[in-house]
């Protein structure tokens, strides 16, 4: 798979699941309204490191164009 798709799978599918953390929280453990604060905590911790992983996979993207280029 191509570099670019394969940064954005990953970062897709990241936040898709801290949201069906919590949507699946909330439908199942009505009650306990507290049951949908692990994936709120993971929604947060992944829009801050889905930046940084996003932000380094960059660079390596541009490391690599540029290697190629320098050859």
């Amino acid at each position: 798979m191509e570099y670019d798709k394969a940064t954005a799978i990953s970062i897709e599918v990241g936040m898709q699941n801290s949201g069906l953390a919590v949507s699946l929280a909330a439908a199942n453990f009505a009650a306990n309204p507290l049951a949908t604060l692990p994936g709120a905590i993971f929604s947060v911790w992944h829009n801050i490191s889905g930046s940084v992983f996003a932000s380094i996979r960059r660079m390596g993207a541009e490391r690599k164009v540029k290697v190629s280029v320098e050859q």
